[in-house]
């Protein structure tokens, strides 16, 4: 196809990293989650819930999360990319402002949970793919960068959280409400202008990789995909990834006042720095995806999360820059699975029907919410710390270096 396509009324080799600069700012919205542990200790003590049930929102979120951007991802790849994003953008917004109205943690789940996280997957996979089908020269670091935007929300949402948290007497549901407006108006003005390149366009200058014996690499539907061990390296992989990162994040501000001994403007501050570990973390494993290939950006990061948590286990009271190096280390981490899961999709499984294959490698971010949260509430409150959650974190991580080693590698063609 010509090359002289024009994007935002530049060529479009330059307009298109407009679409990674509104998936950036959308993913910004939607990565709010990340500033649930700002929330958590109030709405615990509004409820009078344990440690368990004041994780079960930021739970169901993250598996709502993933179980609608599997869902989604058809009708992205059907309707493309706007209409979808902009009725998610809608779903994400109300699910914040009924939050304002909750009466126990059960409606917080219902609202927050389950609305809130069902609406974050609809739109999420949309950014994705855009940068992805835009960027099939540099999938990783496009998506990386796109999705920056989730990593780093809690850079501007935890403190915009606490103040907002404060002005009203120490009760989060006002923020709530307040935030969800802001996140249904930005995400659906933006949305608008999402779109996907014409069938067959591809980058000036750029031509697809050529397979064993000069054919075209090979597009596997998702059906096929599922069939390879390729799939369930990947799979298991982001699994692991998710459940140490998603769990570090959910209790970050916790951990930095019950186990560290931070006042909360402290440890809301240094969640604020761990955002931007985690949105850097994107770009960062998103070009190592594509330079040292999905095993060896896998096996990395994991050695990182071996680490940050062997570090854990040694911190406490006052043990600040043990703390703040850990947690950057989790959330780098997280950071990068979030890119390494969708760039090692797109090289080993190809873009032809992208959003749907994604989707269901996504499902591994659901299920390592489910298991972070399990973990990280039962270690307080059987325990008495969250310490103990750090010892199931360093065997993932060993775990997870095996399963790249073995299983993390390009499907073998039939």
């Amino acid at each position: 196809m010509a090359q002289d396509v024009k994007v935002f009324g530049m060529s479009a080799n330059a307009g298109r990293w407009i679409f990674v600069v509104l998936g950036m700012v959308i993913n910004m919205c939607l990565g709010a989650v990340y500033a649930y542990s700002v929330f958590k200790k109030p709405l615990e003590i509004m409820f009078k819930s344990t440690a368990t049930e004041g994780n079960l929102p930021f739970m169901v979120f993250l598996a709502m999360f993933a179980l609608f951007t599997f869902f989604s991802g058809r009708f992205i790849d059907k309707m493309g990319p706007r209409i979808v994003m902009m009725f998610g953008g809608i779903v994400v917004g109300v699910g914040w402002i009924l939050t304002y109205f909750a009466s126990s943690m059960t409606m917080v789940v219902i609202t927050y949970g389950i609305i809130g996280g069902a609406g974050v997957g609809i739109v999420y996979g949309g950014p994705v793919s855009v940068a992805t089908k835009w960027f099939p020269d540099k999938k990783g670091l496009a998506v990386g960068l796109s999705l920056l935007g989730f990593g780093a929300s809690a850079f501007v949402t935890a403190p915009l959280a606490k103040n907002l948290i404060a002005a009203y007497s120490n009760n989060p549901l006002p923020a709530f409400g307040i935030m969800g407006i802001g996140f249904l108006i930005i995400t659906v003005i933006l949305s608008m202008f999402m779109k996907f390149p014409e069938a067959g366009w591809k980058p000036a200058g750029w031509n697809p990789p050529q397979a064993a014996g000069g054919s075209a690499a090979r597009t596997f539907t998702a059906g096929q995909m599922i069939g390879t061990s390729s799939f369930y390296g990947l799979w298991l992989c982001y699994i692991l990834g998710a459940t140490a990162g998603l769990m570090a994040i959910g209790i970050s501000a916790t951990v930095g006042r019950e186990v560290i001994g931070l006042d909360v403007g402290t440890a809301t501050l240094l969640v604020s720095v761990f955002a931007i570990f985690n949105g850097i973390g994107r770009p960062i494993f998103g070009a190592l995806t594509d330079k040292i290939t999905p095993r060896g950006t896998a096996i990395l990061s994991f050695v990182i999360i071996a680490v940050c948590s062997f570090m854990m286990l040694y911190a406490g009271k006052g043990s600040t820059g043990l703390y703040a190096v850990a947690f950057c280390g989790f959330w780098l981490c997280l950071g990068g699975w979030l890119a390494i899961g969708p760039a090692s999709t797109a090289t080993f499984f190809g873009l032809e029907g992208y959003a749907q294959k994604y989707g269901v490698v996504f499902s591994a971010y659901g299920l390592g919410a489910i298991i972070g949260g399990i973990i990280s509430g039962k270690a307080k409150d059987a325990f008495g710390s969250y310490t103990t959650a750090f010892y199931p974190t360093a065997g993932m991580a060993i775990l997870g270096i095996i399963i790249a080693v073995i299983l993390l590698k390009p499907p073998k063609k039939s």
